[in-house]
């Protein structure tokens, strides 16, 4: 891994372990940006200011490490924040919708839980995760809500793998090269 940009402030290093989970991936642990009370506040503070003067209705996160940001940058903007929970997590009758997609090592299913009182038909989200790597978990979720009706202003994510995507759109504090 080869750290192309880094926009934050601290240096600290990001550990990674090789064939994890499966053979031919290299993991990515972000716990060394999120440990430190200084450089998790930076992250959340940069995602604030990128946002600050969006109109949105929902910060959106997949499970589990978006949670961690996403929660967080949804309070600090006085928005709401739905998790996009993996499959059984939920109780069927709490689904608004289930999806599958591909990631770099399998396939998953992905679920959005319904809205209290509300629909997503018109609603501006803002998806967050820890890494993009090859998009497709983000895609997945941009996709289903669209179906919705939802209207995604943009994805953000902590560390963008550059090499394995080509979506120039994605706000990151982190760009990386596998190799």
């Amino acid at each position: 891994m080869k750290i192309i940009r880094n926009s934050l402030k601290s240096k600290l290093n990001i550990r990674t372990e090789k064939d994890y989970p499966t053979k031919g991936i290299e993991f990515i642990d972000i716990n060394p940006l999120i440990m430190e009370k200084e450089t998790f506040n930076e992250i959340i503070n940069r995602f604030v200011e990128y946002l600050k003067d969006t109109k949105l209705d929902y910060i959106i996160a997949p499970e589990s490490r978006g949670f961690l940001f996403g929660g967080t940058i949804a309070k600090e903007l006085n928005v709401g924040f739905i998790p996009v929970r993996k499959k059984e997590k939920l109780p069927p009758t709490t689904i608004e919708k289930s999806f599958d997609y591909e990631k770099e090592y399998g396939k998953d299913t992905l679920e959005l839980p319904k809205l209290v009182n509300k629909k997503y038909k018109g609603k501006k989200v803002f998806i967050v995760d820890d890494i993009y790597a090859t998009g497709n978990t983000v895609r997945s979720i941009k996709n289903a809500l669209e179906e919705l009706g939802t209207k995604v202003i943009g994805v953000g994510a902590i560390i963008n793998i550059i090499e394995l995507n080509q979506d120039k759109e994605v706000f990151s504090l982190i760009d990386i090269n596998e190799n």
